[in-house]
């Protein structure tokens, strides 16, 4: 952090513009596992945490192609796929690389869990942004303005919450909170280092 000529903390440079992507890739992956298909999940089919939906939409509109969503193709999701697609429908749509080391983690990790709309509209209620769920360049003032810190410890309670409202909590809510937890501790790492 450093004063800027009115006397307000902001972040640094360094701290705005990071570039974690892809060690947060990878513990993303880490936390999204291989192939699934659990009836109660209402993501149905995915792999490495990509929905059958959100493969499909993306092999349209990026590649061209009009597949039908085999549990064959799901299954053998290409990485270069992937990463792209966690870059370009999540990473970039949170405006990752402008948020804080740490709060990048925290929001991409929910956002790919929960939905990036959800985790923008919470975010910018945290700094008392417009709730559009859109990040522009008045939610990122609002954004450095406040610690990184405390917005992950807000973002970690929120997402709780959030959690424990959904019917499925009962099946799937004992590996949310796990996640949840280990995102704020990894998060709050990026932080102090």
């Amino acid at each position: 952090w450093r004063r800027d000529a009115g006397g307000r903390g902001r972040q640094s440079e360094g701290k705005e513009m990071n570039q974690n992507f892809e060690q947060c890739l990878e513990w993303l992956l880490e936390h999204e596992g291989g192939f699934v298909n659990h009836p109660d999940d209402p993501g149905g089919m995915t792999n490495k945490g990509i929905t059958a939906r959100v493969y499909s939409q993306w092999l349209f509109d990026s590649l061209d192609v009009d597949a039908e969503m085999t549990e064959e193709l799901m299954r053998n999701i290409p990485d270069s796929h992937v990463g792209q697609i966690y870059k370009q429908e999540y990473w970039n749509r949170l405006c990752c690389d402008k948020l804080a080391a740490g709060l990048d983690w925290f929001a991409f990790d929910w956002g790919v869990n929960s939905g990036t709309g959800r985790v923008a509209r919470t975010l910018q209620k945290c700094v008392g942004a417009t709730a559009d769920g859109a990040i522009g360049p008045q939610t990122l003032a609002a954004v450095a303005s406040k610690p990184a810190s405390e917005l992950v410890e807000e973002l970690h309670q929120r997402r709780q919450v959030f959690y424990e409202r959904l019917k499925t909590f009962e099946t799937f809510g004992k590996g949310w909170t796990r996640r949840n937890d280990e995102t704020r501790e990894q998060a709050m790492g990026l932080i102090e280092a």
